[in-house]
């Protein structure tokens, strides 16, 4: 069995300390690379969900549209103007 020595002790303290600064000097260059990499791919699946989402509703409403116009060209009189709601106008009152 190997007793411990003080130069096999300076040795590990060097070999973690000089351990430690390499990965914080690694960290300092590549963590921002990695950050980088992670939210472009990030934000390509974003947009690729969007598009798909964007692709499906389109298609939807495409199909939607051209079954309900086939069967709602019967005697329906096209409207030009879309009612969004009643306009109600407010006064203003003074009290004294």
């Amino acid at each position: 069995m190997d007793t411990a020595s003080f130069t096999g002790f300076i040795k590990t303290l060097c070999i973690i300390v000089l351990v430690y600064y390499a990965f914080k000097f690694a960290m300092r260059y590549l963590l921002p690379i990695l950050l980088i990499k992670v939210v472009k791919k990030a934000g390509a699946n974003f947009q690729q969900q969007q598009q798909q989402y964007y692709n499906q509703n389109n298609s939807y409403s495409s199909n939607t549209s051209t079954s309900e116009n086939t069967s709602k060209q019967t005697n329906e009189v096209p409207k030009s103007t879309k009612i969004v709601g009643e306009y109600i106008e407010f006064e203003e009152i003074d009290s004294k």
